[in-house]
């Protein structure tokens, strides 16, 4: 019996999120929350042939309820991005619903899973971090900004550039972080080697930084990137849940590298240095993070320059997210 609530659920993101969820074999009880609409999804969604009952919780009343007895937490909620605006952007806003969403989890469910999609993840999961150690349940096993559309997107270009790649099977690290130069596609350590120029290397490689400025451009200011990335977030859940259950299952994701200090220094000699967030592949396991998964081979000089260039991005964003709370 898994619990899963999404927090945002009646969102751009959240509606198709909550759609995969209900499709998922291993989710027994869905909870769906939003301070507007809710309701109908809800409603809509419970009609769908499988086993999981959905529940809808409406406003910050129902907030302790939806998030009580939950094994995982998904936070899609906030506003999209807009044309001409960047992740950094959103953050005045996303910030206090983060925290808001987080400090309800902290006191009605210490030791869900949390998984936070809401930009900028590379300020609002440390927002998280905070907040759940300000309420002393802080676990950075269980802690995961999700940054799966950066590896989808990966995948998905290299077919794009390559069609005899299969896309559906080939994994390409990216590690960092979730936004613009702070993704870093080791697209040199694919699952399937592929032969790149220089030229395509470095075209490729900003395409899969700045993909999402695509989506924005093409919607041409109705929205962001929703259905992809609710793809992305359902397959993260999914490899948590099958996690769970006792699967070794393997993603990369932005992580607080004390869940795994030993594991975490092969990245730090990379460039990560002193940082406490940074995107590797992580092994899951019913407690979370089992173990930072190395990389087994050295990443392209050109790759490791990508990698100083997000740390020092990663810095400031960090420490945004942090001082935030504290300032609060």
């Amino acid at each position: 019996m898994v619990s899963v609530a999404i927090l945002g659920a009646a969102g751009g993101i959240g509606q198709p999120l909550s759609l995969l969820l209900k499709l998922n074999a291993n989710v027994s009880k869905l909870h769906l929350y939003d301070i507007v609409n809710v309701p109908g999804v809800a409603a809509d969604i419970s009609h769908i042939s499988t086993n999981a009952e959905v529940k809808s919780f409406l406003g910050a009343g129902q907030l302790n309820d939806a998030v009580t007895g939950i094994d995982l937490a998904i936070i899609p909620a906030g506003v999209p991005r807009k044309p001409g605006m960047t992740r950094d952007d959103l953050f005045k806003i996303n910030a206090g619903i983060v925290k808001t969403l987080v400090e309800a989890i902290a006191l009605n469910s210490p030791k869900a899973f949390i998984a936070v999609i809401s930009n900028p993840v590379n300020s609002t999961a440390p927002i998280a971090a905070e907040v759940l150690k300000s309420k002393g349940v802080f676990d950075a096993r269980r802690l995961f900004g999700v940054t799966s559309l950066d590896v989808v997107r990966a995948s998905r270009f290299v077919r794009d550039l390559r069609p005899d790649v299969d896309a559906a099977a080939l994994r390409v690290p990216v590690v960092g972080g979730h936004s613009g130069n702070t993704i870093v596609p080791l697209l040199s350590l694919a699952s399937t080697p592929i032969s790149l120029s220089p030229e395509e290397t470095k075209d490729l490689t900003h395409r899969i930084q700045f993909g999402g400025d695509e989506v924005v451009k093409a919607k041409d200011g109705a929205g962001s990137a929703t259905l992809s990335m609710a793809y992305a977030g359902a397959r993260f859940a999914d490899s948590l849940l099958r996690a769970m259950k006792g699967e070794s299952v393997v993603e990369p994701t932005f992580i607080a590298l004390a869940a795994d200090p030993e594991g975490a220094k092969e990245f730090r000699e990379l460039g990560a240095g002193s940082l406490e967030f940074f995107a590797v592949p992580v092994e899951l396991g019913p407690e979370g993070v089992k173990r930072i998964v190395p990389l087994g081979a050295q990443p392209s000089a050109f790759e490791l320059d990508a990698i100083k260039v997000a740390t020092e991005a990663l810095a400031t964003n960090i420490a945004t997210g942090v001082t935030y709370v504290k300032g609060v």
